[in-house]
């Protein structure tokens, strides 16, 4: 499940590291065990008893001291999560894969080492980053009313899908994992109407947009059922460019083409970065129509603990923008090469490198040939060296025998002079 990455530090954000004033004491675990150990008994009365309910679904505990502790830290993470979020009626629960694999049959865990939210008639999987932090804000989002009024563009900036919806009587959001289906009426009062005008809605149309894309895509056909919407969604959800979130940052790299990503570092508080990040979106509005473009961008500031891991394995600097494909497999990795330190690619330099890497021309596999050539070279050099010592071999061979013969033709000379006598 999380391939590349490293696990960071479980209280990473919500334990300081040195005294606070009061107010801004981060918490820390208490000692009081909330975490439930879900079995055949039990499994139906945390689910009767809490408006959602948190599962990890893990390996059974391991002999090795070293993998307990990790488990221990794992367990911690959720207790903290438990003690930070009691009052809002969420119970947490662990669910071992050999000794309760009835109950994980059940309620259709197959994942092992993932966390599982059960919520009303949904399961959402929670395929974050396993940190205190990162699992509070999933589930406090989650516990926020999915219809929210959309008074104004600013969840632009916010969201990563947007589907927009004419319907009955109100303008409200729907929200169906990362993706928002606006539903917007016209008798609405006139700021709904601004929307609905800035947003260039015709009656009964739906648009989608994709992340840091400006136009949308209508679509097809009207009206729309929701088992409709939720196709389409799903059929568009890859965008053409995305950014690696902690929340869902092990489902976003899962989602490869063909094994591959093309992945982006750019810190967008950083001039450069931002520049950089502004041609990533000029390529990507461009090139949309694309199915195989997919762009994975990374913000460094986002992952600082990941830093020193990302420069060892792809060999790059991370304090000036880059952009690279990199198989996900083995972490093998090839970067655009910037020559000019100074200037970054233009959007069209950046587009002929994408080009190259879509057709082939530029991919990881490169350096594996070239391994095995100097392999193959060294294979030659050895056969060289081997067909060296077999000729010397026949040399000595050849010169064993001349001496062999000299000495057979002295004794017959010997055997003559004896005779003669």
């Amino acid at each position: 499940m999380h391939h590349l990455w490293l696990m960071l530090l479980p209280f990473l954000g919500l334990v300081s590291v040195a005294p606070a004033e009061k107010g801004l004491e981060f918490p820390r675990y208490d000692g009081k065990d909330r975490v439930l150990d879900i079995n055949d008994r039990n499994y139906r009365k945390a689910m009767n008893k809490y408006s959602m309910l948190c599962l990890l679904y893990h390996e059974p505990i391991p002999d090795s001291k070293e993998l307990q502790k990790k488990h221990q830290m794992t367990e911690m993470v959720l207790e903290l999560v438990a003690q930070v979020l009691e009052e809002k009626d969420i119970g947490f629960g662990m669910v071992d894969a050999k000794k309760d694999a009835k109950v994980a049959k059940k309620l259709g865990l197959d994942e092992v080492d993932s966390v599982y939210v059960f919520k009303e008639d949904r399961v959402i999987e929670f395929d974050g980053l396993l940190s205190a932090n990162t699992m509070t804000e999933f589930l406090l989002d989650l516990l926020e009313d999915p219809v929210e009024v959309l008074d104004n563009l600013v969840v632009y900036e916010y969201i990563d899908d947007l589907v927009v919806y004419e319907v009955m009587n109100e303008l409200v959001v729907f929200e169906y994992m990362n993706d928002l289906i606006v539903y917007e009426h016209i008798n609405e009062l006139v700021f709904l109407l601004q929307v609905a005008k800035q947003l260039t809605l015709k009656m009964n149309e739906v648009d989608f947009y994709e992340p840091f894309m400006e136009e949308p895509v209508t679509i097809p056909e009207k009206p729309h059922s929701e088992e409709e919407l939720v196709a389409f969604i799903t059929k568009h959800r890859r965008p053409t460019l995305r950014k690696l979130r902690a929340e869902d940052m092990f489902e976003t790299w899962e989602d490869d083409i063909e094994g591959i990503h093309i992945v982006a570092f750019a810190e967008e508080e950083d001039p450069d970065g931002f520049e950089f990040l502004e041609i990533l979106k000029e390529v990507a509005r461009d090139n949309t129509h694309l199915p195989d473009l997919s762009i994975v961008w990374i913000d460094p500031d986002d992952f600082s603990l990941l830093i020193p891991y990302w420069e060892k394995t792809f060999k790059v600097d991370l304090f000036r923008p880059q952009i690279g494909v990199v198989n996900v497999t083995d972490a093998d990795s090839v970067w655009m090469a910037m020559d000019d330190e100074e200037d970054l690619p233009t959007a069209q330099e950046l587009e002929d490198w994408i080009e190259d890497v879509l057709s082939g021309k530029v991919n990881t596999e490169d350096d594996d040939e070239e391994d095995d050539d100097d392999d193959d070279d060294d294979d030659d050099d050895d056969d060289d060296d081997d067909d060296e010592d077999d000729d010397d071999d026949d040399d000595d061979d050849d010169d064993d025998d001349d001496d062999s013969d000299e000495d057979e033709d002295d004794d017959d000379d010997d055997d003559d002079d004896d005779d003669d006598e």
